[in-house]
């Protein structure tokens, strides 16, 4: 792996359902307004890093996993 994962599971799966509101209400709005491709955007980019479990903003600031509390 090119990565090391930085987003603990509950993230993760969290990241990903709000990426989906996000991308939906973005769906029902587009064109309406700039905040609907915001929403779109952002949807993107939380649904991805929850997806694959890697967060650009977290590793600027040196977010890591804790080992001992992984399964």
């Amino acid at each position: 792996m090119f990565y090391m994962k930085n987003v603990p599971t509950a993230e993760r799966i969290l990241r990903v359902f709000i990426g989906a509101v996000a991308l939906a209400v973005a769906a029902l709005n587009w064109g309406g307004s700039a905040l609907a491709i915001g929403a779109g955007v952002v949807g993107a980019m939380l649904a991805m890093s929850g997806l694959v479990g890697f967060c650009p903003m977290c590793a600027l600031v040196g977010r890591k996993l804790d080992k001992e509390r992984q399964p």
